[in-house]
């Protein structure tokens, strides 16, 4: 593994800063757009570095036929199926690949919230050049240039709740026609022909649905020549920690270490986004036991109702299609803007999926009523640092209406739960729905009791029982300084 802590290499002086990504930065620090940070020149120096890679980088093989075949072994050998290359694509790349080495390593890069990860990647995303129309997703001879290098590369930057949800959608639609064949290769082979550089933006494993599928998922890609940049708040150690059946997942933690350059930005704790702070009216709050309120409950009534639109409203509801005939209700919307008590989002059985449809179709979301977040709303708490995630990626404006100030909003916590793995039995049902996936992933416990495991929770399924509720502490600093960063006046989908 590489490892690297940012803020102690030694940073090149601006005139030796001639990468992309070095030099989109300079220019945003001489137009004031952001201040120089040691840590941050310092990433965008490896990301250039990257960048400069990715001309050489091999173009995906194509892949005909599958066989099993032990690919990686961490603390142990990990059985897979590998798929194997083609005679046309052996003389392709025995005639006309010749001078392309390895694809380059991947960057994973973790530190606290408001460091600027997400925004140096995106940094360097934008420098990457997008794939001619001819050369997209093939392996012919004409998408290369004449010194054997790649003229563009064909490029996707996701978060990564929405990443996963693609690749479940797609496990599933495979499975519909064949149920009895491996969807995992199939679907890393369209994947990499889509995209042979993936950008992933809050890599967090809460799932299980999500583990059991990472480990193989990404040994496919990099067989396929895919790089991988991918920012997160956790370190790949504490990736789906106290997580059921962990033990499982370690193989993947293993393989992102030794095929990766791990970034560390956590001596960098400075909160950039917190000295942006707007007034765009999007964090009203008032106590609503407190005694002689009436007048500040009676103000935020009339804000959000001016947000809203007053009389442009409709009188029928609207049901919001979701994935596989879902769909989630919206009892107060207009054209621009929906209406939500905090119950109907975040004490239903919602997630990922269901938000960034919300988010699609309304620029303008209104929540009510949000209480402040404890260890006791554990569930809670997760949908609604979900929604606000898909709010912050789809830049839809989140209005929110609490209890609390936004600084007493999240109560920051470290819970302390005990992990029984390897005491439950897993197996997916292929109805339902939980955060992440399209299917529902039930757990056989050792009496006997069938019980559903999901991010989202059921009685009985307690999440602090049986996933790592230690990430909500890390997704509560993210969210309050994502909602600092979205009420600004500039905010919003234009």
């Amino acid at each position: 593994m590489m490892k690297t802590n940012i803020a102690q290499q030694p940073v090149a002086r601006r005139s030796l800063s001639t990468g992309p990504v070095s030099a989109a930065y300079e220019l945003k620090v001489d137009a004031g757009e952001v201040r120089r940070d040691e840590a941050q020149v310092a990433l965008a120096a490896k990301l250039d570095a990257l960048h400069e890679s990715l001309a050489s980088l091999p173009p995906v093989p194509v892949r005909t036929n599958y066989s099993t075949e032990s690919s990686y072994a961490g603390n142990g050998p990990l059985l897979l199926a590998r798929p194997l290359v083609s005679a046309k694509s052996f003389l392709r790349k025995k005639f006309h690949l010749w001078s392309f080495g390895p694809p380059p390593r991947g960057i994973y890069i973790y530190g606290p919230v408001g460091v600027g990860k997400s925004f140096l990647m995106d940094l360097f995303y934008a420098s990457v050049n997008f794939a001619d129309d001819d050369s997209c997703c093939n392996n012919d001879s004409h998408s290369l240039t004449h010194t054997n290098k790649r003229a563009k590369i064909t490029k996707r930057r996701v978060h990564f709740h929405e990443f996963m949800l693609d690749v479940h959608h797609r496990v599933f639609v495979y499975k519909q026609k064949h149920p009895q064949s491996d969807a995992i290769p199939i679907i890393a082979q369209q994947l990499a022909q889509e995209a042979q550089l993936l950008c992933f933006d809050e890599f967090q494993v809460t799932d299980v649905g999500d583990a059991m599928i990472l480990k193989r998922l990404f040994l496919f890609l990099l067989d396929c020549n895919v790089v991988v940049v991918a920012t997160s708040n956790r370190s790949p150690e504490a990736l789906y920690e106290r997580g059921i059946n962990r033990s499982l997942f370690l193989p993947f933690i293993d393989m992102l270490k030794q095929t990766f350059d791990i970034i560390s930005m956590e001596d960098s704790p400075k909160d950039y986004r917190l000295e942006t702070r707007g007034d765009g009216q999007s964090y009203l709050w008032s106590n609503e036991d407190a005694h002689g309120d009436n007048n500040a409950e009676n103000d935020i009534r009339a804000q959000l109702e001016e947000i809203f639109g007053g009389t442009a409203s409709t009188t029928e509801a609207e049901d919001i299609q979701v994935h596989f005939g879902r769909t989630v209700q919206v009892a107060r919307l207009n054209d621009r803007c929906a209406w939500f008590d905090f119950a109907e989002l975040c004490y239903q059985p919602l997630g990922a999926a269901d938000y960034i449809s919300l988010c699609e179709r309304f620029p303008v979301i209104i929540m009510d009523r949000v209480p402040q977040l404890t260890a006791n709303h554990l569930n809670e708490a997760r949908r609604f640092v979900t929604l606000i995630d898909a709010c912050y990626e789809s830049r839809t404006r989140l209005v929110l209406a609490a209890q609390v100030p936004l600084d007493e909003l999240f109560v920051d916590f470290e819970a302390q739960v005990e992990s029984r793995d390897g005491d439950e039995e897993l197996f997916v049902s292929e109805k339902g729905g939980n955060s992440s996936s399209f299917a529902t992933t039930m757990i056989r416990n050792k009496e006997g009791e069938h019980v559903e495991w999901s991010a989202t929770g059921l009685i009985g399924v307690s999440l602090a029982q049986l996933s790592s509720a230690n990430d909500l502490a890390f997704s509560f600093r993210r969210a309050a300084s994502r909602l600092v960063e979205m009420g600004g006046k500039e905010w919003g989908r234009q």
